[in-house]
C-alpha cells in the first residue's frame, strides 16, 4: 500500500510538472535586451537588476502558475486581456505585470532619447499639437497616477494615438481599462521602478525617462498597430 501511494503521488507531481513546463513554453520569460547598467545614469544598475530578476520574474512565475490552474495555455496574452474581467485577480495582476514589463524593457535602450521620426512623429504632432505637448501630457499621466501604476501611449481601434494611465498592473488592452488600445510606449511608476535612486521624487524619474526611450522600437510598434 505504501509503495502504491508513493507511485500515485509521484504520478500526480509528474502531471503538474509537465503541465507547468508546457505552459512555460507558451509563455516565455525573455532576456533583458541590454546590460543592467546600460541605462545609467538615468536608471541605475541595482534597480534594473532587482526590477528584472525579482519583480518581473515573480510576475511571470505567478502568471504561469495561475494560467496552468485556469487552463488557458491556448490563449495569447492579448486574448486573455480582452476578457480579463472574467478571470481571477491572479491572472489580471500577474499577467499584466508579465506583459507590461516586457513592453517596458523593449521601449528603452542605451544611446536613446531624442524624439521619433517619420510617421510616428507626424501622428504625435497631429494628435497632440507638438512633440513637447505630447511629452507634457504623458508626464502628467505618469506623475498623477495615484499609487502604483503605469503611463501609456497607445493606438486605438481607429489608429489614433492617445495617452492614458492605469492602476496596478492593468494596461489598455484589458477590458477594464478606461481607454482601450494597443500600447506602444509604457512607463512604470511603481515605486520599485525608481525608489532606490529617486526616493519619492517621481517627477524627476519621469522627466529622465525621455533620455532612455528607444523611439525606433516605439515607431516599429506604432507601424504594426496601425496596419
Amino acid at each position: 500500500m505504501k509503495t502504491t501511494a508513493i507511485l500515485i503521488f509521484t504520478f500526480i507531481i509528474g502531471l503538474v510538472t509537465t503541465n507547468n513546463k508546457a505552459m512555460a513554453q507558451n509563455y516565455t520569460f525573455p532576456e533583458l535586451p541590454y546590460a543592467y547598467n546600460a541605462l545609467e545614469p538615468y536608471i541605475d544598475a541595482q534597480t534594473m537588476e532587482i526590477h528584472y530578476t525579482k519583480h518581473h520574474r515573480a510576475y511571470y512565475d505567478n502568471f504561469v502558475k495561475a494560467a496552468a490552474e485556469n487552463k488557458i495555455d491556448n490563449l495569447s496574452l492579448e486574448d486573455i486581456f480582452s476578457k480579463i474581467s472574467a478571470f481571477p485577480a491572479s491572472i489580471r495582476n500577474n499577467g499584466g505585470g508579465y506583459y507590461n514589463h516586457m513592453l517596458f524593457w523593449k521601449v528603452m535602450g542605451p544611446n536613446a532619447g531624442g524624439q521619433p521620426e517619420g510617421a510616428l512623429l507626424d501622428a504625435i504632432n497631429k494628435t497632440f499639437g507638438s512633440f513637447d505637448r505630447f511629452k507634457t501630457e504623458f508626464e502628467n499621466a505618469a506623475k498623477t497616477q495615484f499609487g502604483s501604476g503605469w503611463a501609456w501611449l497607445a493606438v486605438d481601434a481607429d489608429g489614433r494615438l492617445f495617452v492614458s494611465q492605469t492602476p496596478n498592473q492593468d494596461n489598455p488592452l484589458m477590458d477594464v481599462a478606461s481607454k482601450h488600445g494597443t500600447p506602444i510606449l509604457a512607463l512604470d511608476v511603481w515605486e520599485h521602478a525608481y525608489y532606490l535612486k529617486y526616493q519619492n521624487r517621481r517627477p524627476e524619474y519621469v522627466s529622465n525617462f525621455w533620455n532612455v526611450v528607444n523611439w525606433k522600437k516605439v515607431a516599429e510598434l506604432y507601424n504594426e498597430a496601425v496596419k
